[in-house]
This record gives structure tokens, C-alpha cells and sequence, in this order.
């Protein structure tokens, strides 16, 4: 629920209106009427080819296989055949799990490229209609916006809506590692703004990198901007369920898996992402130390304890986010479950002071990003309560990190 910030009663009514739609859904035509079959996409397409592929006269390991053993692989491989790979399979190198970051890097921007020169011709097409024709030259921008030197794309799928991460810093070098996981409405048009820059995904992940510079500038931190999953179109069915977050929680925990090095990584999981998260939760690597929720309409359990996982649960919201008016209940898979803010479900509750609405928690100057710094570099001691008290901070580890900005 990223790019909302209508009225709340409207939005409590949508909520119920899905809930009711579902219902019947359930009642008289069952799940399946929810699927729709989908053709062969350019990213199965280049898998694929992979799967057909060779290096040296040998065949390609199953680009689906364990990280570590894709990541012997390209270490078995010279530079030379590193790039040969990345420039004959772009989308499968790319959104490999297990392929060396710098590589999916170099593959991502072949892909965009490929993308870009697709849409172009589209925008001249006379077979589609000016709206068609318009919503290309859209999506031909957003790919050389992407391609621009120095953006690091880490996935990339173009099909429907579209599918994108980004990393901010180094991941190879980094001592400590954000991700950075958006809620509904989000996708490649989305995935950066204009106005209203850190009310999207990117923006978000930008401030936040920002923001750990600033807490602890000895820190080497990297921040990903993961829009790598297909997020819920307005507030309709898909954002009542946990369907598309359980698919979501899927791919986020293989690129968790993937993660170069062993550096601590924080979770920061906005609204629907929330969602994302919880259901991902349990299984996360151990190697994630943190999962901060804000704006969350729930993680899919009634208490954090019931996360199952070994990481510490924060969570937040500012006192005008709308999303405190959606109902927090679960019944029958509607709904997400418990409010996490709430005493009974034991997260450690910090403040958000001045986020202003459902979307403003990454905007500079807030609590609630400073927050998000302190977590990301380690310096627990340094985040605000919600309560004005230290009862957030119970039991935390010391910190070397450096004091809050």
C-alpha cells in the first residue's frame, strides 16, 4: 500500500469491498478463477536458451540450482566466458541467484538495452492505439533512466507490470546490508518518481543509504531497492490475500540466499511488503538480524514470536497513516492478521514522528528514517521509542556504530 493516501474511510470500504468480493469468489467459483494463463515471457524465454546452452563444450548447470553451486560455477569461468554468458542470456544472468553481483550487473544493462530498443519501435507502431503508443515511450524512458551510468541493477524483468532491484553501495564490500521491500502499486513505472521521490522504491532505498552514511560513516553499507516480486494493483483482492506475498516471499528469501558475503542484513518492509516479509520470515537466513515493518496492515500471525525467526521484529506507524483504520483481523486467508504495533504482538515499537501519512516514512528528517539508520548500521541504542521510554531497546546487543546524526 506504497501510493495511497486517500481518504481513510474510502480506503476501509475498498478493504471490506475486496474481503466481500473474495467471499464470493470462494463460494462459488474456487481459487483457479484468480489464475490466468500466461505465455512464454523473454525471461523464460532466455532461461530457456540457457538450459540449451553450453560453455567450453560443457552444458550449463540448471540456472535454478543452489547459489553456491552457480557461484563455483562462474568462479570456474574466465572473465572472457563470464561476459560471453551475460551478453548471450542478459535476463538469465541477470535474475540469477548465485551469479556474481558485478556480472548481473553488466547482463541487466544488456537486457535493458534490449528492452529499451523493443519499446521504441512499439511507440511508432501504428497497430497499437496512442494510449499504447504513449505507455511505450513511458516504459522506453524508465529503461534508459535505469541504464544510467553508475545505477547498479541487480533484476530486471520486463514482463507485465515489470519486475526490478537495485542496489545503492557496494553489496560485495558491505559490513552491513539493507533491503528495502515496497508495497502495492509497485513496479518498473513506479519504481522511481519525480515528485514524491521517497514515497517510491527507489527513493526509499536512496534515503535510507543516505541516512546509514550519515549515522555511522565508517560503516560500509549496501541497500537494496527490491521490487523484484509482483506487488498488488490498488486495493483490490490480490492486497486482502496473502497470494502475491507468498510467491513474493519466495523470491526475496532466494535473493537472501544469494547475498554475497556474511554480512548482517536488516529488512525494511513497508505496508503490503510487510506482508512480504512475515510470510518470508521463517524462512530468512540467519544472517538477517532485523525485519522493521511501517505502515504494515499485518504479517500474517498474531504474534511476532509466531515469525519463526530468530531476528529482531520492529515496527512503527505515524499517528496520521491511514492504514491503523484497515481491520486487523484473518479470517478464512482474508486479511493480514494482527496489528504490529499493538502491545500484544511484541515487536519493538519505534517512533515515526513527523512521517507524515502512509507514505512518508523514508522522507529525510523523520524518526522514522532516522530509525531505519540506526537499525541498519547496528546502532540499536540510538533509535527513538514510540513511547517516549527505552522499552523498545530492552535487551539489545551494545554497539560500536556511531551515534545518531
Amino acid at each position: 500500500m506504497t501510493s495511497f493516501d486517500t481518504s481513510p474511510q474510502l480506503n476501509v470500504w475498498r478493504m471490506l469491498l475486496a474481503l466481500a468480493v473474495v467471499f464470493v469468489m470462494l463460494a462459488t467459483t474456487g481459487w483457479t478463477a484468480l489464475h490466468s494463463h500466461r505465455e512464454s515471457t523473454a525471461l523464460q524465454t532466455s532461461l530457456s536458451a540457457w538450459d540449451k546452452g553450453s560453455v567450453v563444450g560443457h552444458r550449463l548447470p540448471d540456472p535454478h540450482a543452489a547459489p553456491a553451486l552457480l557461484s563455483r560455477f562462474f568462479a570456474s569461468l574466465t572473465a572472457q566466458e563470464r561476459a560471453h554468458l551475460a551478453h548471450r542470456y542478459p535476463l538469465a544472468v541477470g535474475n540469477m541467484n548465485g551469479a556474481p553481483v558485478e556480472l548481473r550487473y553488466r547482463a541487466n544493462r544488456i537486457a535493458l538495452n534490449d528492452a529499451r530498443k523493443v519499446e521504441k519501435k512499439r511507440m511508432h507502431d501504428s497497430r497499437l492505439t496512442a494510449a499504447g503508443q504513449q505507455q511505450a515511450g513511458r516504459r522506453m524512458h524508465r529503461y534508459e533512466a535505469l541504464m544510467t551510468r553508475g545505477r547498479h541493477i541487480l533484476a530486471f524483468d520486463p514482463e507485465g507490470s515489470g519486475r526490478i532491484a537495485e542496489v545503492f553501495g557496494s553489496l560485495s564490500k558491505a559490513e552491513r546490508i539493507s533491503v528495502v521491500v515496497p508495497g502495492v502499486d509497485t513496479d518498473l513505472l513506479s519504481f522511481q518518481k519525480t515528485n514524491h521521490k521517497y514515497s517510491a522504491t527507489a527513493g526509499m532505498a536512496e534515503a535510507l543509504h543516505a541516512a546509514e552514511r550519515r549515522a555511522s560513516p565508517s560503516t560500509r553499507t549496501a541497500v537494496i531497492a527490491w521490487a523484484d516480486y509482483t506487488a498488488p494493483s490498488g486495493l483490490g483482492v490480490d492486497a486482502a490475500t496473502a497470494m502475491r506475498a507468498e510467491d513474493g516471499a519466495v523470491r526475496l528469501n532466494a535473493l537472501l540466499r544469494a547475498l554475497p558475503g556474511s554480512a548482517p542484513v536488516s529488512m525494511f518492509c513497508h505496508s503490503y511488503g510487510s506482508v512480504v516479509c512475515g510470510v518470508a520470515a521463517h524462512g530468512m537466513p540467519g544472517r538477517v538480524a532485523d525485519i522493521v515493518v511501517a505502515a504494515s496492515p499485518g504479517m500474517r500471525v498474531g504474534k511476532a514470536a509466531h515469525l519463526g525467526t530468530t531476528a529482531r521484529v520492529w515496527a512503527m506507524r505515524d499517528a496520521t497513516d491511514w492504514v491503523q483504520d484497515v481491520p486487523y483481523l484473518e479470517v478464512g486467508g482474508l486479511g493480514h492478521g494482527a496489528d504490529p504495533v499493538s502491545t500484544a504482538f511484541g515487536a519493538r515499537v519505534l517512533s515515526a514522528r513527523d512521517a507524515k501519512g502512509h507514505s512518508g516514512y523514508f522522507e529525510p528528517g523523520t524518526d522514522s528514517l532516522r530509525n531505519f539508520a540506526a537499525i541498519g548500521v547496528g546502532a540499536y541504542r540510538s533509535v527513538t521509542c514510540a513511547h517516549e521510554d527505552d522499552g523498545c531497546r530492552t535487551g539489545l546487543p551494545g554497539t560500536t556504530a556511531a551515534k545518531r546524526a
